[in-house]
């Protein structure tokens, strides 16, 4: 096949994988099909068929599409952050939007996840998803360690799985109706990190003053 031809048809297949995303991550696996999704979208079943063989090629898709987007979402904060308190609280920010405005849709990613314990189909895409999740979270951690001076002592691995566990957590009672979801756990998340890298000691405004009284009084005792 001609490349021009083939950049067309993966264009068009990202083009219908971002499209029906919004679908997919009202239904769920368990509730997809290709016909149920060209049934809650403009496209037609001929359509979808012609460029994905089944509805795992489809999830898959927009799923890696969304998350390649996902795993870019904190390289601001990080850039830009001067001091651990900046990048803190931009972290923590931009961590309670993405709750708040696309928990719909990382409830897919997660779904997705489940089902390659079951699905083999799924297995090599969720690893490289996976993957590249952690990495983020390790970017964002490791510019902590920068800040704060200090290792926090576990591994990408670990790092990345506490806080997809918190975040996990906190997505199930945001979609159940818990409204301190976001801001519990942007304190929880808040907690670990001070665990994990201690905030720098700010300079007391009175140093210079007690340091002088203390020369002063040391002065006083040499005479």
């Amino acid at each position: 096949m001609p490349k021009a031809r083939v950049d067309k048809f993966s264009e068009r297949r990202a083009e219908l994988g971002e499209a029906a995303l919004t679908t997919l991550a009202a239904l769920g696996y368990a509730r997809t099909s290709l016909r149920e999704i060209a049934q809650n979208s403009e496209f037609s079943h001929g359509v979808l068929h012609y460029y994905f063989s089944d509805k795992v090629d489809l999830i898959i898709c927009s799923v890696k599409q969304y998350k390649a987007r996902c795993v870019t979402r904190y390289d601001h904060a990080v850039e830009t952050a001067a001091t651990y308190d900046e990048l803190m609280d931009g972290f923590l920010q931009s961590l309670g939007d993405t709750l708040r405005d696309e928990g719909h849709v990382h409830r897919l990613w997660y779904d997705l996840r489940s089902q390659a314990l079951f699905e083999e189909a799924f297995r090599a895409d969720v690893v490289q998803i996976d993957k590249s999740l952690e990495d983020m979270i390790w970017r964002i951690m490791s510019r902590f360690a920068e800040l704060s001076g200090e290792s926090g002592g576990m591994p990408p691995s670990a790092t990345y799985a506490l806080f997809d566990g918190l975040f996990q957590q906190a997505l199930l009672k945001h979609l159940s109706g818990d409204a301190k979801a976001i801001e519990t756990l942007q304190a929880d998340v808040r907690q670990a990190i001070s665990r994990l890298f201690a905030a720098p000691a700010k300079a007391s405004a009175n140093a210079p003053a007690k340091t002088a009284a203390t020369a002063l009084a040391g002065r006083k005792r040499i005479a």
